[in-house]
């Protein structure tokens, strides 16, 4: 009896006498000598195989190289055993092949371009190969797809032609920005200062209306003001039993008071002339005057 112990994630394979067996798990394991044999130890972690550069043409007859990185994981240690002899070179043929394959059906650009679609067609082929190997694809990366130099340089012109003509077309939409956002600004500021301005004019219109409107009251308000005065001194003169004809004596005397100062012509108007005749003794007087 011999013991073996496997590590973790290490899967042997065991013949006796050259016949499949039994699986070695992680752990301690019993195998009985010379009958038994241990012949092989699978890594059940993710693996990573490197694809040598390969030199595919495209659709377009440019030749490229193209390098590739497979990750895998063994499923099936049986199958991984007994299956295929080398099912990492196995697994590096067909993505040769397939890498030729899916190549030739796509021009310079297409394959420049597409490295998703390469890596997605390389799995589905791998896929169907080494489901049967116990071998289970991860995931397939186009590292890199190197044209030739001349083509390199031709497109490294290209792409810095390109960049000048987006440079300049940016420039022209910046300048082009640049003037619309001003002729903007200036529409809205002149828009702007004629609003205040108009008003500005309407307010001022209304200030001036206003003040009209006050004065016009003002004035209708002191003219009531002095109807109002007038009619109340009539009407206490009234009330005082002052009669028309002392209001005309009155008068008369205010007048006498005017034909004493520096003129020496007084005009009566005949109305009051006839008035004042009809009072006996300012009657008198006015003959004399007249």
């Amino acid at each position: 009896m011999s013991v073996r112990i496997v590590p973790q994630q290490v899967v042997g394979v065991v013949e006796r006498l050259g016949k499949f067996q039994k699986l070695l798990r992680p752990g301690l394991n019993i195998v009985i000598p010379v009958i038994d044999r241990v012949r092989l130890y699978h890594d059940l972690r993710i693996q990573q195989a490197n694809v040598p550069p390969q030199t595919v043409i495209t659709k377009d007859n440019v030749q490229v190289q193209i390098d590739t990185i497979i990750f895998y994981q063994v499923v099936g240690p049986e199958q991984a055993t007994y299956g295929i002899s080398d099912y990492v070179m196995g697994v590096r043929n067909i993505t040769t092949a397939t890498l030729r394959q899916i190549i030739g059906k796509l021009e310079l650009d297409e394959t420049l371009s597409g490295r998703e679609k390469i890596s997605a067609e390389i799995r589905i082929a791998l896929d169907e190969a080494t489901e049967k190997w116990g071998v289970r694809i991860e995931r397939v990366e186009v590292v890199d797809i190197k044209p030739p130099t001349d083509i390199q340089e031709a497109m490294d012109k290209q792409m810095k032609a390109e960049r000048n003509r987006r440079a300049i077309i940016l420039e022209a939409e910046a300048a082009k920005q640049d003037m619309i956002l001003r002729a903007e600004g200036d529409k809205k500021s002149n828009i702007l200062k004629s609003e205040g301005e108009k008003e500005a004019r309407i307010l001022q219109a209304e200030g001036f209306k206003r003040s009209q409107e006050l004065e016009a009251e003002g004035q209708a308000k002191a003219i009531q003001l002095i109807a109002e005065a007038e009619r109340n001194r009539i009407e206490q003169l009234r009330a005082a039993g002052l009669d028309e004809q002392i209001l005309v004596y009155k008068s008369f005397e205010a007048l006498k008071e005017i034909s004493q100062g520096p003129a020496n012509k007084v005009f009566i108007p005949s109305g009051a002339v006839e008035t004042l005749g009809s009072i006996g003794a300012i009657g008198e007087m006015l003959k004399v005057k007249s």
